[in-house]
């Protein structure tokens, strides 16, 4: 058994291979979560691509029957009033008529709100704020180290190893 820089497991190493196999195996890590951040954006994507094809399939189905329905409605009016045929007909073009004019309304309604919206207005405005705060923050003065709080022992130590 080796480490991944080819050298016995039990045998000492220098902080130079150490190193060096830290940074090789981070350095495969990284790729790995690369790949999979990736695959797991395709997987998305293709479930995203289903999900939108059906729902489109669902609404060509709904528009194509919609006559189906215009004829029911009419056929309907018909045998609950007795009228005649054509104005049967002209009552579902004008419910027709009626329910695409409240989508309307509502959907005026909805684009006024999203046009009056200031949401990404308040993020650029809160992204400059904060960049602001960064510009002028300072950082926290440290109090330097004093030599007579530190035990002579531990001084000789060091002086001893700096020489």
């Amino acid at each position: 058994m080796s480490a991944p820089d080819g050298s016995p497991v039990g045998a000492e190493r220098s902080i130079g291979q150490l190193f060096a196999s830290a940074t090789t195996e981070m350095s495969a890590l990284v790729h790995d979560e690369i790949a999979l951040a990736k695959a797991q954006l395709k997987q998305d994507v293709k479930r995203g691509a289903t999900s939108g094809g059906a729902f489109t399939a669902a609404g060509a189905v709904l528009v194509f029957s919609l006559p189906m329905l215009n004829f029911a409605l009419a056929y309907g009016i018909r045998t609950w009033s007795d009228w005649n045929l054509a104005i049967c007909f002209l009552l579902s073009f004008a419910a027709n008529v009626i329910v695409a004019l409240v989508l309307a309304l509502i959907g005026v309604l909805f684009a006024k709100k999203a046009k009056k919206s200031k949401g990404p207005q308040k993020v650029a405005a809160s992204m400059k704020e904060t960049a602001g705060v960064l510009q002028k923050a300072k950082p926290h003065p440290r109090p330097a180290p004093e030599l007579e709080d530190r035990a002579p022992a531990a001084i000789e130590a060091v002086a001893r190893s700096s020489s």
